[in-house]
């Protein structure tokens, strides 16, 4: 890849923390090469102390625009001009988009792991989803889930944060009708009973990410049930435990390489208005299936 940068070059980046594993700088400069734009995407390491310089930074430097990921995707969107219906309703942003200064929160990524589950064969009508986290992607995920027809969702989260994710459930549940429950994911016994009767079982926490790739957010592979279909959203290490698990049960599943390219596509349509060169990034990423 050969990036040819001059005085007019747009730029737009990643605000993560961290942000070193991400594959989004590849996949969009990628994408700018393929269809001749010129346009180029950086990594930044940013968290919440330094979040509102990053913010400002994109009116300062006219940035493009910017990807948006843990630990910032809530605590951005106080610092934003405008706040898109889907972002607002999941209360986070992963996408922001500057026009002229004016900054817009969108949130792409529970449409790109919806995309991600029906290109791995997976529909959710109906289904009962387990879900493990709800933090920004979480909660995007559990949106999106919900208006696509799910039947029931089980959200496990710490218990000390329930206080975070009750009201956000309970208006969830009642503009959609999707029957939602809140549980301990410190509770064993509560996570075990769920995940006999469920069909998706998702990972939206950190735990399992470099460095500490050993963690699990479930006890051992005797919680999954055999008719279950199990994603990740987590990307680095592209095979965590818990996919691991997974595969020692013989279960269909995926990492979070398929959600980051349907989200990233969504993205990359608010930025520039093209559609992203999907095949050219899936080469670029070594990967032939998402």
């Amino acid at each position: 890849m050969s990036l040819q940068i001059s005085g007019h070059t747009g730029l737009l980046g990643f605000f993560a923390d961290p942000a070193s594993h991400s594959r989004s700088p590849l996949m969009y400069n990628t994408a700018f090469e393929k269809l001749g734009m010129d346009y180029v995407y950086l990594a930044f390491q940013i968290d919440r102390t330094t979040l509102p310089d990053a913010i400002q930074s994109m009116r300062t430097f006219r940035m493009r625009g910017a990807n948006v990921s843990m630990p910032n995707k809530t605590a951005v969107m106080q610092y934003l001009d405008e706040i898109s219906t889907e972002a607002r309703l999941c209360g986070a942003v992963n996408t922001i988009v500057n026009d002229d200064g004016h900054l817009t929160g969108y949130n792409t990524d529970g449409s790109g792991a919806m995309l991600a589950l029906s290109e791995a064969g997976v529909s959710v009508s109906g289904k009962h989803l387990v879900i493990l986290g709800a933090g920004g992607a979480g909660t995007a995920i559990i949106t999106q889930a919900a208006l696509d027809g799910v039947s029931e969702i089980s959200v496990f989260v710490r218990k000390s944060s329930f206080w975070k994710s009750e009201a956000f459930l309970e208006k969830i549940q009642k503009e959609t009708g999707c029957q939602i429950s809140l549980l301990d994911i410190g509770d064993p016994d509560a996570l075990k009973q769920e995940l006999t009767r469920a069909d998706i079982l998702i990972n939206a926490t950190s735990i399992g990410m470099e460095p500490d790739t050993n963690a699990c957010p479930v006890p051992g592979p005797e919680f999954l049930n055999e008719r279950l279909f199990v994603m990740d959203i987590i990307y680095s290490p592209e095979e965590t435990t818990l996919l691991r698990y997974a595969k020692a049960k013989g279960l269909p599943c995926c990492n979070g390489l398929g959600m980051l390219l349907y989200q990233g596509a969504a993205a990359f349509r608010l930025y520039t208005g093209e559609e992203l060169p999907i095949e050219d990034v899936k080469k670029a990423w070594g990967v032939e299936t998402i």
